[in-house]
């Protein structure tokens, strides 16, 4: 059961930059400022995620784009997608996910998406160098939304 702030990073981290969710995800567990944070790496964001989205005040999703310049930021925050919108399967879009919390469970936390661009997905464990050189960038944007929601 999540209550507080949940972060999870998601992607393939055997497809180069597509890991990103992951590394990221992994350098949170080791930043004392996420202390009480709960952390999770995920391959795709899957239906059985909307129970913790229902639960938590606060849900930051962290996931590469191939629709960004590579090593270029984007905070948004999701919006619920409609029920005509939607399709329900083991693979969820960030919105599809709220849209099923709220069906289920009658409510959804606020959620952001944290995207990275990404320069290769080619097979490979290391992602690229600017990506991994984006990586701390992408902790701040995570740490700036967390911290946003102490401050309120």
């Amino acid at each position: 059961m999540i209550t507080g702030v949940l972060v999870i990073g998601y992607g393939n981290v055997l497809r180069t930059d597509d890991g990103l969710g992951w590394h990221v995800a992994e350098r949170l567990t080791q930043d004392p400022r996420f202390e009480g944070v709960a952390v999770l790496q995920r391959h795709q964001l899957a239906p059985e995620l909307a129970l913790d989205v229902s639960e938590a005040a606060l849900v930051v999703l962290i996931d590469a784009s191939g629709s960004l310049a590579p090593g270029q930021l984007a905070v948004n925050r999701v919006e619920r997608a409609t029920i005509a919108d939607s399709t329900w399967s083991h693979h969820l879009e960030p919105s599809v996910l709220v849209a099923l919390a709220h069906e289920l469970y009658g409510r959804a936390a606020e959620v952001f998406v944290v995207s990275c661009g990404v320069e290769s997905v080619e097979a490979g464990e290391r992602p690229s160098p600017v990506v991994e050189a984006a990586m701390p960038a992408v902790v701040e944007a995570v740490f700036g939304i967390v911290a946003g929601l102490a401050v309120s």
